[in-house]
Protein backbone atom coordinates (compact mmCIF):
# COMPACT_ATOMS: atom_id res chain seq x y z
CA UNK A 1 0.00 0.00 0.00
CA UNK A 2 2.58 2.22 1.59
CA UNK A 3 4.44 1.73 -2.19
CA UNK A 4 1.32 2.54 -4.10
CA UNK A 5 0.67 5.75 -2.60
CA UNK A 6 4.43 6.71 -3.40
CA UNK A 7 4.26 5.68 -6.66
CA UNK A 8 1.52 8.34 -7.42
CA UNK A 9 2.93 10.79 -5.63
CA UNK A 10 5.77 10.62 -7.49
CA UNK A 11 3.56 10.38 -10.70
CA UNK A 12 1.12 13.15 -9.71
CA UNK A 13 4.71 15.05 -9.37
CA UNK A 14 6.35 14.12 -12.58
CA UNK A 15 3.24 15.15 -14.46
CA UNK A 16 2.90 18.97 -12.82
CA UNK A 17 6.59 19.15 -13.39
CA UNK A 18 6.31 18.26 -17.41
CA UNK A 19 3.50 20.75 -17.22
CA UNK A 20 4.62 23.53 -14.81
CA UNK A 21 8.65 23.27 -14.89
CA UNK A 22 9.06 26.29 -13.12
CA UNK A 23 7.02 25.07 -9.73
CA UNK A 24 9.46 22.70 -8.52
CA UNK A 25 12.99 24.82 -9.10
CA UNK A 26 10.88 27.70 -6.74
CA UNK A 27 9.82 25.40 -4.11
CA UNK A 28 13.31 23.83 -4.00
CA UNK A 29 14.51 27.85 -3.85
CA UNK A 30 12.51 28.65 -1.02
CA UNK A 31 11.88 25.51 0.63
CA UNK A 32 14.36 22.53 0.71
CA UNK A 33 17.58 24.47 -0.76
CA UNK A 34 17.12 27.74 1.31
CA UNK A 35 19.77 27.71 3.97
CA UNK A 36 18.69 28.79 7.10
CA UNK A 37 20.98 29.70 10.41
CA UNK A 38 20.98 26.42 12.71
CA UNK A 39 20.93 28.79 15.59
CA UNK A 40 17.27 29.81 15.52
CA UNK A 41 15.44 30.12 18.62
CA UNK A 42 11.66 30.90 20.02
CA UNK A 43 11.78 34.70 18.64
CA UNK A 44 11.78 33.18 15.23
CA UNK A 45 8.25 31.73 15.44
CA UNK A 46 6.89 34.73 15.11
CA UNK A 47 6.99 35.08 11.36
CA UNK A 48 5.30 31.61 10.84
CA UNK A 49 2.54 32.44 13.12
CA UNK A 50 1.82 35.58 11.18
CA UNK A 51 1.46 34.21 7.80
CA UNK A 52 -1.03 31.17 9.71
CA UNK A 53 -2.99 34.08 11.03
CA UNK A 54 -2.98 36.18 7.94
CA UNK A 55 -4.89 32.98 6.53
CA UNK A 56 -7.00 32.44 9.36
CA UNK A 57 -8.11 36.18 8.90
CA UNK A 58 -8.65 35.39 5.30
CA UNK A 59 -10.67 32.63 5.24
CA UNK A 60 -13.05 33.50 8.28
CA UNK A 61 -13.20 36.74 6.47
CA UNK A 62 -14.83 34.86 3.17
CA UNK A 63 -17.07 33.02 5.51
CA UNK A 64 -18.25 36.14 7.10
CA UNK A 65 -18.57 38.46 4.00
CA UNK A 66 -21.64 35.43 2.76
CA UNK A 67 -23.81 36.82 5.76
CA UNK A 68 -22.86 40.61 6.54
CA UNK A 69 -24.66 43.37 4.84
CA UNK A 70 -22.43 46.67 3.95
CA UNK A 71 -24.84 49.11 5.02
CA UNK A 72 -25.44 51.24 7.96
CA UNK A 73 -29.11 50.15 8.64
CA UNK A 74 -28.15 46.18 8.03
CA UNK A 75 -24.76 46.24 9.38
CA UNK A 76 -25.19 45.30 13.40
CA UNK A 77 -28.32 43.15 12.54
CA UNK A 78 -26.40 41.13 10.02
CA UNK A 79 -23.43 40.91 12.88
CA UNK A 80 -26.23 39.63 15.34
CA UNK A 81 -27.41 37.13 12.33
CA UNK A 82 -23.97 35.86 12.43
CA UNK A 83 -23.54 35.80 15.70
CA UNK A 84 -27.22 33.91 16.56
CA UNK A 85 -28.43 31.85 13.26
CA UNK A 86 -26.26 30.90 11.07
CA UNK A 87 -24.25 27.94 12.34
CA UNK A 88 -21.01 27.94 13.84
CA UNK A 89 -21.57 31.86 12.90
CA UNK A 90 -20.22 32.64 16.54
CA UNK A 91 -17.06 30.30 16.01
CA UNK A 92 -16.27 32.44 12.65
CA UNK A 93 -16.80 35.29 14.08
CA UNK A 94 -14.92 34.95 17.18
CA UNK A 95 -12.11 33.05 15.61
CA UNK A 96 -11.87 36.25 12.97
CA UNK A 97 -11.76 39.13 15.83
CA UNK A 98 -9.70 37.08 18.12
CA UNK A 99 -7.44 36.75 14.92
CA UNK A 100 -6.97 40.66 14.82
CA UNK A 101 -5.46 40.68 17.89
CA UNK A 102 -3.34 37.71 17.80
CA UNK A 103 -1.99 39.34 14.57
CA UNK A 104 -0.83 42.48 16.12
CA UNK A 105 0.24 40.05 19.06
CA UNK A 106 2.68 38.61 17.02
CA UNK A 107 3.59 41.76 14.34
CA UNK A 108 4.66 43.55 17.66
CA UNK A 109 6.92 40.46 18.90
CA UNK A 110 8.17 39.84 15.62
CA UNK A 111 9.36 43.92 15.16
CA UNK A 112 10.69 43.55 18.50
CA UNK A 113 12.86 40.52 17.50
CA UNK A 114 14.03 42.50 14.45
CA UNK A 115 15.16 45.15 16.99
CA UNK A 116 16.85 42.81 19.48
CA UNK A 117 19.18 41.28 17.10
CA UNK A 118 19.78 43.71 14.21
CA UNK A 119 17.72 42.07 11.90
CA UNK A 120 17.00 45.74 9.85
CA UNK A 121 21.20 46.29 9.24
CA UNK A 122 22.49 46.02 6.06
CA UNK A 123 21.96 43.70 3.83
CA UNK A 124 18.47 43.16 5.31
CA UNK A 125 17.70 46.86 4.97
CA UNK A 126 14.67 46.36 2.27
CA UNK A 127 13.23 43.83 4.25
CA UNK A 128 12.90 45.83 7.67
CA UNK A 129 11.16 48.72 5.00
CA UNK A 130 8.79 45.96 3.41
CA UNK A 131 8.15 44.85 6.81
CA UNK A 132 7.29 48.22 7.99
CA UNK A 133 4.85 48.89 5.19
CA UNK A 134 2.73 45.69 5.82
CA UNK A 135 2.44 46.72 9.38
CA UNK A 136 0.86 50.29 7.99
CA UNK A 137 -1.15 48.13 5.53
CA UNK A 138 -2.04 46.01 8.41
CA UNK A 139 -3.22 48.80 11.11
CA UNK A 140 -5.13 50.43 7.92
CA UNK A 141 -7.11 46.92 7.42
CA UNK A 142 -7.55 46.50 11.31
CA UNK A 143 -9.16 49.60 11.73
CA UNK A 144 -11.52 49.58 8.75
CA UNK A 145 -12.70 46.05 10.02
CA UNK A 146 -13.04 47.46 12.88
CA UNK A 147 -15.46 50.19 12.13
CA UNK A 148 -17.99 47.21 10.05
CA UNK A 149 -19.86 45.57 12.69
CA UNK A 150 -21.20 49.69 13.11
CA UNK A 151 -21.56 49.56 17.10
CA UNK A 152 -21.29 52.36 19.13
CA UNK A 153 -17.43 52.29 19.77
CA UNK A 154 -17.17 51.70 15.26
CA UNK A 155 -18.99 54.89 14.80
CA UNK A 156 -17.35 56.97 17.30
CA UNK A 157 -14.02 55.31 16.99
CA UNK A 158 -14.30 56.23 13.19
CA UNK A 159 -15.54 59.84 13.71
CA UNK A 160 -12.35 60.27 16.30
CA UNK A 161 -9.63 59.00 13.61
CA UNK A 162 -10.84 60.12 10.80
CA UNK A 163 -11.15 63.61 12.11
CA UNK A 164 -7.65 63.83 12.64
CA UNK A 165 -7.38 64.73 9.03
CA UNK A 166 -9.28 67.67 9.53
CA UNK A 167 -6.10 68.96 11.02
CA UNK A 168 -3.92 69.33 8.10
CA UNK A 169 -3.85 72.65 7.34
CA UNK A 170 -6.12 73.80 3.71
CA UNK A 171 -7.28 70.41 2.68
CA UNK A 172 -8.15 68.96 6.05
CA UNK A 173 -11.89 69.51 6.10
CA UNK A 174 -12.26 68.53 2.46
CA UNK A 175 -9.87 65.35 3.11
CA UNK A 176 -12.16 64.36 5.99
CA UNK A 177 -15.62 64.37 4.32
CA UNK A 178 -13.75 62.93 1.19
CA UNK A 179 -13.10 59.69 3.32
CA UNK A 180 -16.26 59.48 4.87
CA UNK A 181 -18.25 60.40 1.67
CA UNK A 182 -20.51 62.38 4.11
CA UNK A 183 -20.32 65.08 6.99
CA UNK A 184 -20.43 62.38 9.61
CA UNK A 185 -19.58 58.34 9.01
CA UNK A 186 -22.33 56.92 7.49
CA UNK A 187 -23.52 54.16 5.01
CA UNK A 188 -21.34 55.77 2.40
CA UNK A 189 -18.41 55.36 4.90
CA UNK A 190 -19.29 51.69 5.32
CA UNK A 191 -19.42 50.69 2.11
CA UNK A 192 -16.06 52.32 0.99
CA UNK A 193 -14.58 50.48 3.72
CA UNK A 194 -16.08 47.45 3.52
CA UNK A 195 -14.70 47.21 -0.01
CA UNK A 196 -11.05 48.22 1.20
CA UNK A 197 -11.10 45.82 3.60
CA UNK A 198 -12.63 42.58 1.80
CA UNK A 199 -11.21 43.46 -1.17
CA UNK A 200 -8.38 46.09 -2.16
CA UNK A 201 -6.36 45.82 1.30
CA UNK A 202 -5.85 41.81 1.42
CA UNK A 203 -4.49 41.63 -2.14
CA UNK A 204 -2.00 44.62 -1.01
CA UNK A 205 -0.92 42.44 2.29
CA UNK A 206 -0.28 39.61 0.07
CA UNK A 207 1.76 41.57 -2.46
CA UNK A 208 3.65 42.90 0.23
CA UNK A 209 4.04 39.57 2.37
CA UNK A 210 5.31 37.91 -0.90
CA UNK A 211 8.06 40.56 -1.75
CA UNK A 212 8.96 40.64 2.29
CA UNK A 213 9.83 36.89 1.90
CA UNK A 214 11.05 37.17 -1.67
CA UNK A 215 13.84 39.82 -0.60
CA UNK A 216 14.52 38.02 2.75
CA UNK A 217 15.56 34.84 1.17
CA UNK A 218 17.43 36.75 -1.76
CA UNK A 219 19.75 38.15 1.39
CA UNK A 220 19.43 35.02 3.68
CA UNK A 221 18.08 35.04 7.28
CA UNK A 222 19.42 36.64 10.03
CA UNK A 223 20.28 34.63 13.44
CA UNK A 224 20.40 35.86 17.21
CA UNK A 225 24.29 35.90 16.51
CA UNK A 226 24.19 38.64 13.78
CA UNK A 227 26.74 37.01 11.78
CA UNK A 228 25.70 36.22 7.78
CA UNK A 229 26.36 32.53 7.83
CA UNK A 230 26.51 33.09 3.78
CA UNK A 231 29.89 34.41 4.18
CA UNK A 232 31.32 31.88 6.46
CA UNK A 233 32.81 28.77 5.61
CA UNK A 234 30.94 26.86 3.18
CA UNK A 235 30.20 22.94 2.85
CA UNK A 236 27.17 20.86 4.85
CA UNK A 237 26.10 17.32 4.31
CA UNK A 238 23.53 18.54 2.33
CA UNK A 239 25.49 20.94 0.04
CA UNK A 240 29.21 21.51 -0.76
CA UNK A 241 28.47 25.21 -2.11
CA UNK A 242 25.81 25.87 1.00
CA UNK A 243 26.48 27.22 4.36
CA UNK A 244 28.41 24.97 6.47
CA UNK A 245 26.22 26.78 10.05
CA UNK A 246 23.12 26.64 8.07
CA UNK A 247 20.41 23.82 7.69
CA UNK A 248 17.52 23.47 4.82
CA UNK A 249 14.60 25.66 5.78
CA UNK A 250 12.43 22.15 5.21
CA UNK A 251 11.78 20.09 7.07
CA UNK A 252 13.94 21.26 9.66
CA UNK A 253 12.30 24.34 10.71
CA UNK A 254 8.88 23.78 8.92
CA UNK A 255 8.39 21.20 11.52
CA UNK A 256 9.90 22.72 14.20
CA UNK A 257 7.08 26.03 13.70
CA UNK A 258 5.09 23.02 14.11
CA UNK A 259 5.35 22.97 17.76
CA UNK A 260 5.18 26.70 17.56
CA UNK A 261 1.78 26.55 15.66
CA UNK A 262 0.11 23.71 17.83
CA UNK A 263 1.07 26.04 21.30
CA UNK A 264 -0.29 29.17 19.88
CA UNK A 265 -3.74 27.16 18.67
CA UNK A 266 -3.92 25.98 21.98
CA UNK A 267 -4.09 29.58 23.16
CA UNK A 268 -6.09 30.85 20.37
CA UNK A 269 -8.62 28.05 21.23
CA UNK A 270 -8.58 28.99 24.88
CA UNK A 271 -9.44 32.97 24.34
CA UNK A 272 -11.94 32.00 21.29
CA UNK A 273 -14.09 29.44 23.64
CA UNK A 274 -13.70 30.99 26.97
CA UNK A 275 -13.07 34.61 27.11
CA UNK A 276 -13.46 35.78 23.25
CA UNK A 277 -13.91 39.61 24.32
CA UNK A 278 -10.89 39.34 26.42
CA UNK A 279 -12.23 41.40 29.10
CA UNK A 280 -13.16 44.13 26.50
CA UNK A 281 -9.56 44.07 25.07
CA UNK A 282 -10.67 42.32 22.36
CA UNK A 283 -14.34 43.13 21.71
CA UNK A 284 -15.10 46.44 23.75
CA UNK A 285 -18.63 46.34 25.51
CA UNK A 286 -19.99 49.41 23.74
CA UNK A 287 -19.59 47.52 20.59
CA UNK A 288 -22.27 45.21 21.11
CA UNK A 289 -24.77 48.09 21.35
CA UNK A 290 -25.56 49.59 17.95
CA UNK A 291 -24.22 52.96 16.59
CA UNK A 292 -26.22 55.94 17.75
CA UNK A 293 -24.73 59.27 16.07
CA UNK A 294 -26.59 60.96 18.98
CA UNK A 295 -25.27 59.08 22.09
CA UNK A 296 -21.51 59.61 22.78
CA UNK A 297 -19.93 56.88 24.93
CA UNK A 298 -18.32 57.54 28.19
CA UNK A 299 -14.67 57.08 26.69
CA UNK A 300 -13.58 56.88 23.51
CA UNK A 301 -10.47 54.93 22.70
CA UNK A 302 -9.64 52.17 20.03
CA UNK A 303 -8.91 48.82 19.78
CA UNK A 304 -5.44 48.12 22.50
CA UNK A 305 -2.64 47.60 19.22
CA UNK A 306 -3.52 51.53 18.35
CA UNK A 307 -3.67 52.62 22.24
CA UNK A 308 0.22 53.54 22.50
CA UNK A 309 0.10 55.67 19.52
CA UNK A 310 -3.38 56.86 20.68
CA UNK A 311 -2.31 58.17 24.25
CA UNK A 312 0.80 59.88 22.07
CA UNK A 313 -2.09 61.93 20.29
CA UNK A 314 -4.25 62.94 23.19
CA UNK A 315 -1.31 63.93 25.66
CA UNK A 316 0.42 66.42 23.31
CA UNK A 317 -1.59 70.11 24.19
CA UNK A 318 -3.14 71.57 20.80
CA UNK A 319 -0.84 74.73 20.62
CA UNK A 320 -2.76 78.41 19.64
CA UNK A 321 -5.99 75.69 19.33
CA UNK A 322 -3.74 73.90 16.23
CA UNK A 323 -4.72 70.12 16.72
CA UNK A 324 -1.85 69.39 13.76
CA UNK A 325 1.19 69.02 16.94
CA UNK A 326 -0.66 65.55 18.26
CA UNK A 327 -1.48 64.14 14.66
CA UNK A 328 2.18 65.06 13.56
CA UNK A 329 3.56 62.99 16.88
CA UNK A 330 1.68 60.39 16.19
CA UNK A 331 2.36 59.42 12.58
CA UNK A 332 6.16 60.21 13.35
CA UNK A 333 5.90 57.59 16.35
CA UNK A 334 5.33 55.08 13.27
CA UNK A 335 7.86 57.10 10.87
CA UNK A 336 10.48 56.46 13.11
CA UNK A 337 10.64 52.99 12.91
CA UNK A 338 10.87 53.27 9.49
CA UNK A 339 14.68 55.24 9.63
CA UNK A 340 16.11 52.40 12.39
CA UNK A 341 18.37 50.85 9.75
CA UNK A 342 20.50 54.27 9.37
CA UNK A 343 19.86 55.65 12.32
CA UNK A 344 21.80 52.13 14.39
CA UNK A 345 25.32 52.94 13.87
CA UNK A 346 26.60 49.90 16.12
CA UNK A 347 29.43 48.09 14.65
CA UNK A 348 27.84 44.67 15.97
CA UNK A 349 24.21 43.34 14.82
CA UNK A 350 22.89 41.59 17.91
CA UNK A 351 22.18 42.84 21.52
CA UNK A 352 24.11 39.44 22.38
CA UNK A 353 27.08 41.53 22.06
CA UNK A 354 26.31 45.21 22.71
CA UNK A 355 27.14 46.71 26.15
CA UNK A 356 24.66 47.71 29.00
CA UNK A 357 23.66 50.83 27.52
CA UNK A 358 22.06 49.23 24.49
CA UNK A 359 20.32 46.91 26.68
CA UNK A 360 18.84 49.80 28.66
CA UNK A 361 17.81 51.97 25.99
CA UNK A 362 16.08 48.50 24.07
CA UNK A 363 14.04 48.21 27.62
CA UNK A 364 13.11 51.88 28.30
CA UNK A 365 11.23 51.68 24.38
CA UNK A 366 9.62 48.57 25.52
CA UNK A 367 8.61 49.95 28.76
CA UNK A 368 7.41 53.23 27.24
CA UNK A 369 5.58 51.21 24.90
CA UNK A 370 3.35 49.29 26.86
CA UNK A 371 2.77 51.88 29.56
CA UNK A 372 1.12 54.32 26.57
CA UNK A 373 -0.72 51.48 25.32
CA UNK A 374 -2.11 51.86 29.00
CA UNK A 375 -2.56 55.27 29.52
CA UNK A 376 -4.07 54.96 25.77
CA UNK A 377 -6.80 52.51 26.71
CA UNK A 378 -8.10 54.64 29.87
CA UNK A 379 -10.49 57.86 30.10
CA UNK A 380 -7.75 60.37 30.07
CA UNK A 381 -9.58 62.15 33.02
CA UNK A 382 -6.15 61.94 35.17
CA UNK A 383 -4.00 64.28 34.69
CA UNK A 384 -1.11 62.60 36.10
CA UNK A 385 -1.34 60.24 33.65
CA UNK A 386 -1.17 63.53 30.66
CA UNK A 387 2.67 64.71 32.42
CA UNK A 388 3.78 60.36 32.40
CA UNK A 389 2.15 60.11 29.00
CA UNK A 390 4.22 63.12 27.98
CA UNK A 391 7.36 61.70 29.87
CA UNK A 392 6.75 58.44 27.77
CA UNK A 393 6.12 60.12 24.52
CA UNK A 394 9.53 62.22 24.95
CA UNK A 395 11.47 58.88 26.01
CA UNK A 396 9.76 57.09 23.22
CA UNK A 397 11.20 59.86 20.41
CA UNK A 398 14.97 59.86 22.34
CA UNK A 399 15.23 56.68 21.78
CA UNK A 400 15.63 57.00 17.74
CA UNK A 401 16.75 60.61 17.95
CA UNK A 402 19.90 59.41 20.03
CA UNK A 403 20.07 56.24 18.40
CA UNK A 404 23.61 57.34 16.27
CA UNK A 405 25.16 58.63 19.64
CA UNK A 406 24.56 55.51 21.94
CA UNK A 407 25.15 52.70 19.28
CA UNK A 408 28.14 54.24 18.43
CA UNK A 409 29.60 54.72 21.46
CA UNK A 410 28.56 51.52 23.33
CA UNK A 411 30.46 49.39 24.46
CA UNK A 412 30.34 45.72 22.54
CA UNK A 413 31.92 42.41 23.13
CA UNK A 414 34.04 40.92 20.46
CA UNK A 415 31.62 38.49 18.00
CA UNK A 416 32.65 34.83 16.98
CA UNK A 417 33.89 33.86 14.32
CA UNK A 418 30.89 31.36 13.53
CA UNK A 419 27.01 30.86 14.73
CA UNK A 420 27.19 29.33 18.29
CA UNK A 421 24.25 27.42 19.47
CA UNK A 422 24.13 28.96 23.38
CA UNK A 423 20.89 29.90 24.50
Amino acid sequence: MANILTRTATDVMDWVNARAPGMMPAYRKHMTEYYAPKNFNVWYYFGSLALLVLVNQIVTGIFLTMHFKPSAADAFSSIEYIMRDVEWGWLIRYMHTTGASLFFIVVYLHMFRGLLYGSYQKPRELVWLLGMVIYLVLMAEAFMGYVLPWGQMSFWGAKVIISLFGAIPVIGQGLTEWIMGDYLPSDATLNRFFALHVIALPLVLLLLVVLHLGALHEVGSNNPDGIDVKKGPKGNRWSPTAPADAIPFHPYYTVKDLVGVGFFLLLAAFIIFFAPTFGGMFLEHDNFTEANRLVTPEHIKPVWYFTPYYAMLRVIPSFFAIKLWGVLVMFGAIVMLFLVPWLDKSPVKSYRYRGKLSWAMLGMLAFCFLWLGKIGSGPGTDPSEVIIGRLLTFLYFAFFITMPLWTRFDKTRPMPERVTTHD
